[in-house]
């Protein structure tokens, strides 16, 4: 018997409900993991990927205070590279390898039969032949407004 889990890729746009469909299969014992919870894990305090974008964008870009003190400032962050495609592509090039090194790690302790990779961007993000099988989740556009 082959011991490596299937790898199912799970996507789909905004608000389509990919999070339900995440929160089912966990539900049933299937192992998640969320490349969204493997972008913040990459930053947290003490990690290469903060010490990163503290060399490049300094010291303000972390917060200061007694309640979040040395952790990433994402809102700052956000407007930096939102209009600067220079530094986006930077930031992509250093944390797109953090977060895949992540979700490997993760994987490597899963224990269920099935693993999930949930990746909203998958396709965008070239990931398709990371995974065996991919799931999309989908609805029409005037429930993901709603929503």
């Amino acid at each position: 018997m082959n011991d490596t889990p299937l790898i199912v890729g799970l996507t789909g746009g905004i608000a389509s409900g990919k999070t339900t469909v995440s929160d089912e299969f966990k539900r049933l014992g299937i192992d998640i993991i969320d490349s969204d919870i493997g972008a913040r894990a990459v930053v947290e305090k003490g990690t290469l990927g903060l010490h990163k974008i503290v060399e490049r964008f300094g010291e303000g870009i972390v917060l200061r205070n007694t309640q979040s003190n040395n952790v990433l400032d994402r809102h700052k962050l956000r407007r930096i590279v939102f209009d600067n495609e220079k530094e986006r592509q930077w930031l992509n090039k250093l944390l797109h390898p953090l977060i895949r090194e992540w979700v490997h790690a993760e994987t490597a302790k899963a224990t269920s039969r099935y693993v999930i990779h949930a990746i909203p961007l998958l396709i965008e993000s070239k990931l398709q032949n990371s995974v065996d099988v991919i799931v999309t989740v989908d609805v029409p556009e005037d429930i993901q407004v709603e929503r």
